[in-house]
């Protein structure tokens, strides 16, 4: 700080010092006793440094006020310090007009935002019924391979519409309860809704089922293990899935759903952006259909809910996707 406070004044101090050894060059020069000087000198210097030191303590004091004003201006510019001259005062202005500015445009921006979710909020309940109404015509017209390919891309449309709920979801604080919950019931719940997606690619599911209780959120968790079997689905042909529970250590207390598939894996360069958004991958780019947003949705609610989600691949021989949360006991 005190080097920083004397850069601030080298050219006063140059000045300074070449004043004084000007006045002695003179006075040697012209033979004038240089003792009542150098008196005068000793005299300035206390004084000078007397009044050095109150400027440092206002430098200092200046310095943490705008420390503080740079760590909470962007709410407010109460700790500003006051303008001593009329450069600190253009200063100022400068920066009260730019904070008014950005103020205005956060708000701007907040507003525009909230009305854009509320539109979407709107439009994923509207699309719904009409969702639902093309699954009950399907449900009314014979089997046959051009109505399982319809209701297999009504099913995608459901996913992504929930998605999109998710999406909008995703920061509202309110919405996420934590609470102990069957981590067999979750898992169950997740498969049933892929029955048909198992049936249709003629994968194997492989899940002995659990007793344990977990202390998370049942929907959020629940949306969590769906994506990963949808993912699984997706790039696993005519091959196995096996959803395992790992019970940890009683000290630990956490537990792990491993979903494993014997799909086309990820490839090596690619496994650690899985979990960034709108990542698709080289598996993504030949799928065409990947939107990069499923397994980023995965991270940021584990986040949200204390969990963690991991992957691991072998390109050619298939994924395994672990979540792990918090047990609380047997059931």
């Amino acid at each position: 700080m005190l080097v920083k406070y004397m850069k601030t004044h080298i050219k006063s101090l140059i000045l300074l010092a070449v004043f004084a050894v000007s006045m002695v060059t003179v006075m040697v020069i012209f033979g004038v006793d240089l003792r009542p000087v150098f008196y005068g000198l000793v005299v300035c210097t206390f004084i000078g440094g007397g009044l050095a030191a109150w400027d440092y303590s206002r430098f200092r004091e200046k310095h943490r006020l705008l420390s503080l004003a740079e760590k909470e201006i962007e709410e407010t510019m109460d700790h500003l310090p006051q303008p001593h001259n009329l450069i600190e005062e253009d200063y100022t202005s400068i920066i009260k007009a730019s904070f008014d500015d950005r103020m205005k445009l956060a708000f701007e921006n907040s507003r525009g935002f909230d009305e854009m979710t509320e539109y979407y909020t709107i439009w994923a309940h509207q699309i719904k019924t009409p969702i639902a109404a093309m699954r009950l015509i399907i449900q009314t017209e014979p089997d046959s391979p051009a109505m399982r390919e319809i209701s297999d891309q009504l099913f995608r449309i459901e996913q992504y519409v929930e998605m999109v709920l998710c999406y909008l979801r995703l920061d509202g604080g309110s919405d996420y309860v934590v609470k102990p919950c069957s981590l067999d019931e979750i898992i169950r719940q997740a498969v049933r809704k892929y029955a048909s997606q198992f049936i249709r690619t003629k994968n194997r599911l492989i899940y002995e089922g659990t007793d344990v209780t977990v202390i998370s959120d049942e929907k959020w968790l629940c949306f969590i293990v769906e994506q990963v079997l949808s993912n699984a689905l997706k790039y696993t042909e005519k091959g196995e899935i096996t959803i395992e529970v790992k019970k940890g250590e009683p000290s630990e207390g956490r537990t792990a759903i491993v979903i494993r598939d014997t799909g086309m894996g990820i490839a090596p360069e690619d496994l650690p952006r899985i979990f960034e958004k709108g990542f698709t991958g080289y598996n993504g780019r030949a799928d065409k259909k990947s939107t990069g947003i499923g397994l980023y949705l995965c991270r940021r609610i584990a986040d949200k809910i204390g969990c963690t989600i991991s992957a691991e691949s072998v390109c050619g021989q298939g994924t395994a996707i672990a979540i792990e949360m918090g047990s609380l006991t047997k059931m």
